[in-house]
């Protein structure tokens, strides 16, 4: 992690450093874009935004990528869910949810709609939920999936 990447973090919140790396740990580092399972260009941990094929980076820029992203869905999330209440473990798990299904989906779905109601098991157990990618159950999604109730839990 390159100095900025590590004040970016300690920016954002001790929490940050950790959900890039459970975050990264799913996610892989690939440094030349590739297609994702869906067909959509991809590159770093699993980056997508503006991706196109061919684009390189090094693996400094992919975790200043990361962190900038955890930061930035730390902040839409935060839109959508009683955040300061959260623990930093849960914090984790939504952010890297909404990483992977985006801000949007992650505000919209049963997760965030329980943890506005104060149902904190049930919001935990909606993450098994999201195990799917172009209408397919794919094993990685659920393994992470339960990782990340793991993390919403504790």
């Amino acid at each position: 992690m390159t100095t900025r990447a590590r004040r970016v973090a300690r920016a954002a919140a001790p929490w940050a450093a950790s959900a890039a790396i459970f975050i990264g740990a799913w996610e892989g580092l690939q440094l030349v874009a590739y297609r994702d399972p869906i067909g959509i260009p991809t590159v770093c941990y699993g980056e997508t935004r503006g991706v196109k094929m061919g684009d390189r980076y090094t693996k400094e820029q992919c975790s200043d990528m990361l962190l900038r992203e955890i930061v930035e869905f730390a902040s839409e999330v935060e839109r959508c869910v009683p955040w300061d209440s959260l623990p930093d473990t849960r914090k984790v798990a939504v952010v890297s949810l909404a990483y992977n299904i985006g801000s949007g989906g992650f505000c919209r779905s049963t997760v965030a709609r329980e943890l506005r109601a104060g149902n904190v098991a049930e919001a935990c157990d909606a993450f098994l939920r999201f195990n799917k990618a172009g209408g397919v159950v794919w094993r990685g999604l659920t393994n992470r999936r339960k990782a990340e109730r793991e993390l919403c839990l504790r």
